[in-house]
């Protein structure tokens, strides 16, 4: 019998089982794959559909996550959980590449259509077969330029955290069920800088302040609440 979960697939959507995204791109490569081989072009659309349908009404509509969650996960157990947005983007691309390769298979242009299928099919087997996931990469890359063209990162409001006024600090944007923000944590504590935690799913306006797009995500400030860098 496997143990609790620590968050519930369904109803805890700001995390996910990092396992849940690779089975999902691995059904995706195998559809893509074979619509890039044989040019078929509901091989494109039926992956592209399920994304969009998944992406729109949940992941209870995502079919591929279904069986994860009701299959898999129950003998595995469940696996490191992560940030859901990053694989989200990485979705919300595949779906937009998949249609595009349906649209030009529809018109009669199969070469054309090969070439975002085959892309998908390559990216997404990547992804579920080392981890490697471009279009969370990127989403991560994106969310981060975001927040340092916004200025919002120059400096935080420390007294608004509970630090003592002149007192530097290791400010941690995390979540908690997130497993990566856990093991932030514990790197900071064992080289000796116990962070101060701001809970995003407690504190959203604190992370809609500073533009904080994805956890975990810390900062090293001065006694002024200055941002140093990123830790």
């Amino acid at each position: 019998m496997s143990k609790a979960l620590t968050a519930d697939p369904y109803r805890d959507l700001a995390v996910v089982d990092a396992r849940a995204p690779r089975f999902n791109q691995a059904v995706v490569a195998a559809l893509a794959g074979l619509g890039a081989m044989t040019g078929l072009w509901w091989l494109y659309a039926l992956p592209a559909l399920q994304l969009t349908v998944g992406l729109a009404l949940g992941r209870r509509w995502c079919l591929p996550c279904v069986f994860y969650f009701q299959v898999i996960q129950p003998r595995l157990g469940e696996g490191p959980l992560e940030d859901s947005r990053p694989p989200r983007f990485a979705n919300q691309v595949g779906a937009v590449l998949l249609w595009s390769s349906t649209l030009a298979a529809l018109t009669g242009w199969p070469q054309l259509a090969r070439l975002p299928g085959t892309a998908v099919a390559a990216l997404a087997l990547l992804s579920a077969v080392t981890g490697l996931c471009l279009g969370c990469s990127l989403y991560r890359l994106g969310a981060g330029l975001r927040g340092v063209r916004s200025l919002r990162l120059c400096s935080i409001d420390l007294a608004e955290l509970g630090v003592p006024a002149g007192q530097p600090a290791v400010v941690q944007f995390t979540h908690p069920l997130c497993s990566d923000c856990h093991e932030l944590t514990r790197r900071l504590v064992a080289r000796g800088t116990p962070p101060v935690l701001v809970d995003v799913s407690r504190r959203a306006d604190l992370a809609r302040r500073y533009g904080v797009a994805v956890v975990p995500l810390a900062f090293e400030t001065d006694g002024a609440g200055r941002v140093l860098r990123a830790v």
